[in-house]
């Protein structure tokens, strides 16, 4: 499903049990935070059993179904759907589901014996559940332990102490039930996207601890000499000359300067990327973000830079990403200024270090120094904004990357040639 994957939900079931189909089939399209994928059948055969609902959020590497591939099978199910009656054939295929337990707790007593075992770890892990969460949950394990299944019943129940405010015991006073008005109005349902955009921006606020550094930049020469030769670098090239591969090729010019920006961690180890992957957060119709992946950027000259957004902002636009065009990422780019945003502080794509921000390009009177003395000039400016985990970039790191984007951006090559 791709890099950094961990689960998907079942979107829904081609092919229902005791159905049979041949190698190549599609048997059931699961969805992820990426895209949304087409699992092929790997050898043809019968739909033996369906082991998780539509809806249903899986593990990656869970079993979700049974299947039949012996030829044996094929052949009896053959003739067993030639002997089918037509209205035993039209006959819809049944499903049964399981009704979540309503809760309505809005308290609950911390747990001040937290034993928080590798395996309860885990399952907090893969559902976003905080510490802080866990020691709201009753264990019921020896002293008040949590056990796996009280995780499990935890989830369950639809995690009740999520949001819900801890009482005091010893003076009696219970924190209030605070029911805020939150007037009426259209209800606008969250599609499976947003939801999972919401969930991964929390989850991303949660695990790092997020600083944002922020410079400004004379684009003047950049900004001029793309207006100049975008019409004639899309006669020769055949590709439109946006300002996102000139920007992304300064990044990763200063990615090279400075190799830690570009990493991971993963426990107390720090994962130095030996590739060059720069997602480009893009917005969809629908609203929604997606990040679809510029590999090797730093190995593109401009020409590949821009066939490769092109085709990716296209793709992105129109649906058609696969799974491995938002896979791989190592930095990633929000260009704010498209929608007319100054300035903005970007949440960090998960597991990176860094997200930088580009503002609008805006016309301002600046004082230029020159050797026959200074002037008040018309300039291109933009603020660049980068936000950064100061688990593993301090501010010196932070500060003299983000200075280096801006001085390649400065310093632009007005006389190259296209």
């Amino acid at each position: 499903m791709g890099e950094s994957i961990t689960e998907g939900t079942i979107l829904n079931w081609v092919v229902q049990e005791g159905e049979s189909f041949e190698e190549g089939d599609i048997l059931v399209e699961v969805g992820t935070d990426k895209v949304d994928n087409e699992v092929p059948a790997p050898a043809a055969g019968t739909m033996v059993s369906h082991k998780v609902a539509v809806k249903d959020i899986v593990a990656v590497g869970a079993t979700i179904a049974v299947l039949d591939t012996s030829a044996e099978a094929v052949v009896k199910k053959q003739e067993a759907s030639a002997s089918e009656s037509p209205a035993k054939k039209s006959a819809a295929p049944t499903k049964t589901s399981k009704a979540k337990k309503s809760v309505s707790q809005t308290a609950f007593k911390v747990n001040e014996n937290v034993f928080i075992s590798p395996l309860v770890d885990s399952m907090a892990r893969k559902h976003h559940i905080s510490y802080e969460e866990l020691a709201r949950i009753p264990g019921t394990g020896k002293d008040g332990r949590l056990r796996k299944s009280d995780i499990a019943n935890y989830i369950e129940e639809g995690r009740p102490f999520q949001f819900a405010q801890p009482v005091t015991e010893s003076s009696g006073f219970k924190v209030p039930d605070l029911q805020f008005d939150k007037g009426t109005g259209k209800i606008v349902e969250m599609d499976r996207m947003r939801e999972m955009i919401a969930d991964h921006m929390v989850f991303s606020k949660h695990t790092s601890p997020h600083v944002t550094a922020y410079v400004e930049a004379d684009l003047t020469d950049m900004f001029n000499w793309r207006n100049a030769n975008k019409v004639a670098f899309q006669e020769k090239h055949g590709e439109k000359l946006t300002f996102t591969p000139l920007f992304i090729e300064c990044v990763a010019k200063a990615i090279q300067a400075f190799p830690m920006i570009n990493s991971s961690l993963d426990g107390k180890n720090i994962i130095v990327k030996e590739n060059i992957n720069i997602g480009m957060a893009t917005a969809l119709p629908s609203g929604n973000l997606i990040v679809p992946v510029v590999k090797d950027a730093d190995k593109k000259d401009l020409k590949g830079l821009a066939a490769a957004t092109n085709e990716l902002v296209t793709k992105a636009r129109e649906g058609n990403l696969k799974g491995d065009d938002t896979k791989g990422s190592t930095f990633t780019i929000s260009n704010v200024g498209t929608f007319g945003s100054l300035m903005g502080t970007p949440i960090i794509n998960q597991p990176e270090a860094a997200i930088l921000a580009t503002g609008i390009i805006k016309k301002r009177a600046e004082v230029m120094e020159r050797p026959e003395g200074d002037s008040i000039e018309i300039r291109n400016m933009m603020y660049l904004s980068l936000s950064f985990d100061h688990r593993i970039v301090d501010g010196y790191l932070a500060g003299s990357f983000l200075r280096r984007i801006a001085d390649e951006m400065e310093g632009f090559d007005i006389n190259r040639t296209i």
